[in-house]
């Protein structure tokens, strides 16, 4: 069984915890965290700290800029983190290669990406995906960058589990 209260959502760039994937998951996961983050990606990651703290079994779902986020925090934190699930990651060289320093991670990942996503590059984000998590599923899905139609198709609770 799922503990709803140890799942956070990290939004994309310029989303908010009200955005449309953010109110789906909360509906599906009540009681989940989804907090709204602002300002630089330094910024916005001195705003997730706390939030984490050091409680450990975490399931972290990032959406896009959210997904670096995820990816940051796992890396340097894999003891707290019992899950991570990348919705479309910005794991790009350019701009944000200096936050991809990082050594790899044995936390179960997923990476969902869409084959239409017009945003975050497909095999870029594949490579970096592979070079980061030794334990990492990769699922391709015919969608775009904020999955809508994907969201209706996967079975989060068995991608959470």
């Amino acid at each position: 069984m799922l503990n709803n209260s140890k799942i956070i959502y990290l939004h994309g760039l310029e989303s908010t915890s009200q955005s449309g994937k953010a109110r789906q998951f909360a509906q599906l996961f009540p009681g989940m965290v989804t907090p709204d983050f602002t300002g630089s990606f330094e910024e916005r990651m001195e705003q997730l700290y706390p939030i984490l703290g050091d409680k450990k079994d975490w399931a972290i779902i990032g959406s896009s800029f959210g997904g670096l986020m995820g990816t940051v925090f796992t890396c340097k934190n894999p003891g707290q983190v019992r899950k991570l699930i990348l919705l479309a990651p910005a794991l790009l060289h350019d701009p944000f290669g200096s936050y991809l320093n990082l050594e790899p991670v044995s936390v179960p990942t997923v990476l969902i990406h869409g084959t239409e996503d017009d945003v975050v590059p497909l095999e870029p984000v594949r490579e970096i995906g592979g070079k980061l998590f030794t334990n990492l599923k990769y699922i391709r899905v015919q969608d775009g960058h904020r999955l809508h139609k994907a969201f209706d198709e996967l079975d989060w609770k068995e991608i959470l589990a």
